[in-house]
């Protein structure tokens, strides 16, 4: 009889272990250089985004959803990290082909998280955090790579030889579709190969598309994490020529409204495979609108600025987290949450701890993904898109200390300008408070600048090519 029972005691304790639910796969899904207006859901008018409008329909948006840098490489670096770009070496702008930096691969990504839980893993798209051997995607916790090193307006291997830019120059580009392969050195990658020199940049987005869906029918029965980093609405734009509208004025607009339906596509086969109550998936921005390139470019709404500016329209990105049954549809969260929070939470919600030698930034916001909190993370710094400490939020409010450009050895160095904003009555930034509220700006100083040096004291170095 004991025997019976230590046996009926073994198997009841292995119940929560037979019965648990399988992990959950998740899809990240990155736009390049998309506004925070420029989604149905998120208040556009001029744009139609009805797959992504169903998203967050049956998902929950986040509207106070910010990055770690207004600028591609930092942006994607913090992402992959949970770490804020400075941390990690990469914060000091953009990397360029044959840059001889990139992503230190003893760094721990999101990939290698999921990879060592036994997961699928796999990148279909812009990379941008160096086209060395030792930082592609396959040295940092990737199965298989597909897409473009960097960005679509850089030239492969020195980046020379490009056309005009600019509006004008943008404009002659979309008006010569075959422009992708006659004025463009832009190289299509598969896992460390350039496998086509140039990219068709018409197709990039659907084939991008095409190989995050046959990775999914290939490994729908087991766990799978897949980054879709999409290389558009990055300057210059194309789409394929099916579906093409002439208009250069139109150009983004048709480029987000082809995002949109090859984003459909993948979530049609989520469906179709049964998969959608098993899946997390996440859809935002790197960064704010590229303004500068007007009809090229995209919007930041009821934001102040865009890309490469440290104000809310560099820096706040439209956000979806979908998971039937797991996030509660047609919600909206505003509390304030970034991309560095998307490892630890991804951690949280697989179970399984980040490893304790290295610190990060990233909280674990689980807790908003279901709404049983309403606030986790209490501030965050903003950084230049060179990497320069200009500012913090701190609930509802926000400093930015802006430095001047350096003077001349000759000349007296510019005082910063000092600007306060609460974001809750003011979102656009317009309103500077900082006079009204000297005491405020001075304890947000403090506090911004401590944390930049606690950042700055356990900094990492980023991966650096060894000279010969």
């Amino acid at each position: 009889m004991k025997r019976l029972l230590l046996i009926c005691a073994f198997l009841l304790s292995a119940l929560p272990r037979v019965f648990a639910a399988p992990p959950p796969n998740v899809i990240v899904i990155l736009a390049d250089d998309l506004g925070y207006g420029d989604l149905g859901g998120f208040g556009s008018t001029t744009i139609r985004t009805p797959n992504l409008d169903r998203l967050a329909a049956e998902g929950r948006k986040f509207t106070s959803f910010v990055v770690a840098s207004s600028v591609c490489s930092p942006s994607r670096a913090a992402l992959l990290t949970g770490s804020y770009p400075k941390r990690i070496g990469m914060h000091e702008g953009v990397l360029y082909p044959d840059s001889q930096k990139g992503l230190n691969p003893a760094e721990y990504t999101l990939a290698d998280h999921f990879k060592k839980l036994g997961y699928a893993t796999a990148c279909f798209g812009k990379w941008h955090l160096g086209d060395q051997p030792e930082t592609l995607p396959t040295a940092n916790g990737f199965d298989t790579y597909y897409g473009i090193p960097y960005s679509n307006d850089m030239n492969y291997p020195d980046n020379k030889g490009k056309p005009p830019g600019g509006v004008a120059g943008m404009d002659a580009l979309w008006n010569d579709p075959e422009s992708t392969l006659t004025k463009w050195k832009t190289p299509l990658m598969e896992d460390g190969k350039i496998i086509e020199l140039p990219v068709d940049q018409r197709t990039i987005t659907r084939r991008c598309t095409d190989k995050a869906i046959g990775f999914v029918e290939k490994n729908w029965t087991r766990p799978f994490f897949i980054y879709l980093p999409y290389s558009m609405p990055h300057i210059p734009l194309y789409v394929p020529d099916d579906v093409r509208d002439p208009n250069p004025k139109h150009a983004y607009i048709n480029t987000i409204e082809h995002l949109d339906t090859e984003v459909g596509r993948l979530f049609e086969k989520l469906r179709e495979l049964k998969l959608a109550e098993s899946t997390y998936v996440i859809f935002t921005s790197d960064n704010g609108p590229w303004l500068t390139f007007k009809h090229h470019g995209g919007s930041a709404g009821p934001l102040r600025g865009g890309k490469t500016s440290v104000f809310e329209g560099g820096h706040r990105v439209p956000c979806i987290v979908w998971a039937p049954g797991r996030v509660p549809a047609g919600t909206k969260c505003g509390a304030l949450a970034s991309t560095l929070d998307i490892l630890p939470t991804m951690a949280a919600l697989t179970e399984t701890p980040l490893p304790h030698d290295r610190e990060i930034d990233g909280l674990d916001i689980s807790k908003l993904l279901t709404g049983e909190a309403k606030s986790v993370r209490e501030d965050f710094l903003y950084y230049t898109m060179r990497g320069r400490l200009e500012g913090i939020r701190e609930g509802d409010w926000k400093l930015l200390v802006r430095n001047p450009d350096p003077k001349p050895a000759d000349k007296a160095p510019a005082k910063p300008e000092i600007l306060l904003f609460n974001l809750a009555d003011d979102l656009g930034e317009t309103t500077n408070l900082a006079a009204a509220r000297s005491d405020l700006v001075e304890r947000l100083k403090t506090k911004m600048h401590e944390q930049d040096a606690a950042i700055a004291a356990a900094a990492r170095p980023a991966w650096k090519a060894t000279t010969k």
